[in-house]
């Protein structure tokens, strides 16, 4: 059985003393079941605040990074490296985000190394992949998100596989208030589940999990949360209001 995964991804948000404010507020409202993993992803200057509050509150929630570099070292002026975040106890991270490829021009080639960086230190990717409106409109959703899949996990193998999180994410749903149709969200998850059953076998397709990112909302969530292909959200905006993103755990 997969268990549920929301993550939280505060993007450019939050001042480290914000993000403390923010993480005593959740800590004393959290009331975690154990039937959902959490994740929140702060800002990296906002990283070891984040940690040091779920540690010292006891808090049933993983810390995620935002993004990292390939390289484990060297002369790449403002770049954060796997070991620099693993040194944090960081566990997940988020790789391949659409604004990552859309503003800052990140290929699938420079994913792929990402990802594969993060599995050499043991990091946990959040991989994401998903398409423009304009893609989508032409009919060419499907081919274009399952060629992303694949040239991303170009040398993974079947180990890695098991500690990776894909999150897809229609970029025309994030942050615009447009969501897909859970329907919609869910044959494209199957699709990628299809994929990773031909790549990698049956056994590790059912067990890798699948996130839906794009204006998850609480009005929303539980019909997400419904169907079958869907494990979870990477939640944007919403992750930075309290409540909203309770409500959201809570679905």
């Amino acid at each position: 059985m997969r268990i549920p995964f929301i993550a939280g991804n505060w993007k450019m948000n939050m001042t480290h003393i914000q993000a403390v404010s923010f993480m005593q507020d959740l800590g004393y409202k959290f009331k975690n079941k154990n039937d959902c993993e959490i994740a929140v992803c702060p800002p990296a200057t906002a990283l070891k605040s984040v940690k040091t509050i779920i540690d010292g509150d006891g808090m049933d929630i993983k810390l995620g990074a935002q993004n990292m570099y390939f390289e484990f070292s060297g002369a790449f002026t403002g770049e954060i490296s796997p070991e620099m975040l693993k040194a944090l106890d960081v566990e997940y991270v988020i790789i391949g985000h659409s604004e990552r490829r859309q503003y800052f021009y990140e290929t699938n080639e420079i994913v792929n190394k990402k990802i594969n960086a993060a599995f050499k230190i043991g990091l946990k990717p959040i991989m994401c992949i998903g398409e423009s409106l304009d893609i989508r409109e032409k009919g060419n959703a499907e081919e274009f998100v399952i060629n992303q899949l694949t040239e991303c996990l170009s040398e993974v193998d079947d180990e890695d596989i098991r500690c990776l999180t894909i999150a897809y994410e229609p970029i025309w749903a994030i942050g615009t208030g447009r969501n897909a149709t859970p329907e919609d969200a869910n044959n494209m998850c199957n699709a990628i589940r299809s994929r990773i059953k031909e790549l990698y076998g049956k056994k590790n397709s059912e067990e890798l999990r699948i996130l839906y990112g794009g204006s998850v909302k609480p009005s929303n969530i539980s019909e997400l949360m419904n169907m079958s292909d869907i494990d979870g959200a990477l939640v944007g905006g919403a992750s930075l209001k309290v409540d909203d993103f309770l409500a959201i755990i809570n679905y």
